[in-house]
């Protein structure tokens, strides 16, 4: 393993098991409060998420920052 990834938690998380962890922590309610983005909001699932974040940089990166202080409560 690289020194680079060594102290990276994403480091093997695939976003699907970020979006399941965060679902089960908050729910889509709170998900969709926290991050205000309708695949949270409308008629949510994982499948949907999964499908705009893959293709959405910037709402990517709100989701794995949110799941960073999640982890560190």
């Amino acid at each position: 393993m690289s020194k680079e990834q060594a102290n990276n938690p994403l480091h093997g998380k695939t976003l699907e098991a970020i979006m399941v962890y965060l679902v089960s922590y908050y729910g889509f309610e709170e998900l969709g409060d926290r991050i205000r983005i309708n695949c949270f909001r409308k008629d949510p699932s994982i499948k949907s998420s999964l499908k705009f974040l893959r293709r959405t940089p910037w709402a990517r990166e709100k989701v794995e920052n949110l799941y960073l202080e999640t982890l560190k409560k």
